[in-house]
């Protein structure tokens, strides 16, 4: 009893052993790969503050954006997939967690056997004293028997020791691809909404120069007619009307490749939020001004930038999956201990089911070791070595891609402000021009012609600067995209 105990005892000890690295967090980075205390494209018009993590897009104070976001969280078939590749995710974590502990199963068996040549005794209607496969002697001519049958009701179970951990290592790397798929459905988060707002900001900037262009193409109108009133009075030469048809028909041309572009980005916008083309354009029916970022964006810092942005967090967790696949690999080398057990009960005839006295009971305790592979289990081992030092480089490259995202979208929302500034004034500028013009041509100082000239230019100016607003918005949804902004945690932790 006293050896039986402390045999129990040694293996509840080896099974609590887990051989392999334990995970430790990403290793550091290199020397010239690490970020300084602040962004250094960082312009004037941003601070270092926290950004707000979910919902960025209300700063810009737009309800219709609003209600874009909203549904393109709600319905977007995209996040839908992330979802699901969660839930997958999590199943695989509860399916290996239930790998450590052991198997049973019920069966219910019926064999009905025909054995040509073979005598299988007085029990199954054969007769006494033969040899197996010959007639009985004693002049006896009963037929030999040849056929058996057997009923079978049973319990199985099988368990296989943890000794060294190898199941609790497969369990760790399917919770840390868990935390990957997570923060991969954050990702698509990040993405989709920003590009619901900039689809969103390209079709309020394609409203706003059709509109600029109908105004515009009513004004090439009025030239083509002054033109052809001057041509029959031999004012001008042909030249000038042909001149004024081609600005026309170049209008034309642009409303038409404008009105197209338009419609492709409200269908665009319609496939993010989850429903058919045309399905928004109710809702973005009307011109509505073009969105301004807040006067002062906040950006953090390059560790929360990589602490908070998913694809690194992603990156991360895949670390620590491949890091558990190492230990899992070294202790697969190790000897297993299995048991299996069998509890059965049954016979030749129906009734045995019932008797009590023919339970048969068998255990089989297993121990293996692959001591003869041929290198297999090591060349499996440098594989899986090999494997945790890609996700570290892989780790390494989006932490240098989310700092160059960030970087190279503060630079240009930094000069996008001083574009819209300089554009502002070109088309304040304009503005007086063309008013001062016209007024001109109502005190007959100046001709139709000059006037309608300077209100083109001014038209010109006013569609530059609502496509520079545009970009400079657009600029800031990339700031925010960059800064992996525009997800939520989960309410509860996965596991």
């Amino acid at each position: 009893m006293r050896t039986s105990l402390l045999s129990i005892g040694a293996i509840a000890i080896l099974a609590g052993c887990t051989v392999g690295p334990d995970y430790k967090g990403p290793a550091p980075l290199p020397p010239a790969a690490r970020p300084g205390p602040s962004f250094v494209r960082a312009p004037a018009s941003t601070s270092a503050e926290e950004p707000v993590l979910a919902q960025w897009w209300l700063a810009l104070g737009d309800p219709v954006l609003n209600t874009l976001e909203a549904r393109a969280l709600a319905g977007n078939p995209g996040l839908e997939a992330a979802q699901a590749r969660i839930e997958q995710a999590r199943q695989n974590v509860r399916y290996e967690r239930a790998q450590r502990l052991p198997t049973g199963a019920a069966q219910g068996t019926y064999i009905h056997a025909d054995l040509p040549g073979l005598d299988l005794g007085p029990e199954n209607g054969g007769s006494t004293g033969g040899t197996p496969g010959q007639p009985a002697t004693g002049g006896s001519s009963a037929p030999v028997d040849t056929t058996i049958s057997f009923f079978n009701l049973g319990l199985n179970a099988n368990w296989e020791l943890d000794l060294w951990g190898k199941q609790r290592r497969i369990a760790e790397s399917a919770n840390a691809q868990l935390g990957a798929a997570v923060a991969s459905a954050a990702d698509a988060q990040v993405q989709l909404t920003a590009e619901v707002a900039q689809a969103y900001l390209n079709v309020r900037e394609r409203q706003h120069r059709l509109a600029s262009l109908d105004r515009a193409r009513d004004m090439r109108a009025r030239q083509l007619d002054l033109a052809e009133q001057r041509f029959r009075r031999g004012t001008v030469a042909a030249f000038e009307v042909e001149r004024a048809r081609t600005q026309l028909n170049a209008t034309d041309t642009d409303l038409a490749s404008v009105t197209a572009e338009l419609e492709s980005y409200l269908n665009a916008l319609a496939a993010l939020t989850g429903a058919a083309p045309g399905a928004v354009d109710p809702l973005l029916a009307g011109r509505a001004a073009i969105p301004l970022p807040p006067a002062s964006v906040p950006v953090g810092d390059p560790a929360s930038l990589i602490a908070r942005r998913p694809d690194v967090r992603a990156a991360e967790r895949n670390i620590g999956a491949a890091n558990a696949q190492v230990g899992a690999v070294e202790a697969a080398r190790l000897p297993t201990i299995s048991f299996m057990g069998i509890l059965g009960i049954g016979g030749p005839d129906v009734g045995d089911l019932l008797d009590l006295g023919n339970i048969s009971k068998i255990a089989i305790p297993r121990i293996q070791w692959g001591v003869l592979d041929f290198g297999r289990s090591l060349a499996r081992l440098r594989q899986a070595r090999s494997a945790r030092d890609e996700a570290e480089a892989n780790y390494r490259q989006a932490v240098l891609g989310a700092l160059q995202d960030v970087e190279t979208s503060l630079s240009r929302f930094g000069h996008q402000r001083r574009a819209v500034a300089a554009l502002a004034q070109v088309a304040a500028s304009a503005d007086r021009s063309s008013k001062l013009m016209r007024q001109r041509h109502d005190a007959g100082a100046a001709s139709l012609s000059d006037a309608l000239d300077a209100e083109r230019q001014a038209l010109e100016a006013e569609r530059n600067l609502a496509a520079a607003t545009a970009a400079l918005t657009g600029s800031f949804v990339a700031v925010q995209k960059s800064l992996g902004l525009g997800w939520q945690l989960p309410s509860a932790a996965p596991d």
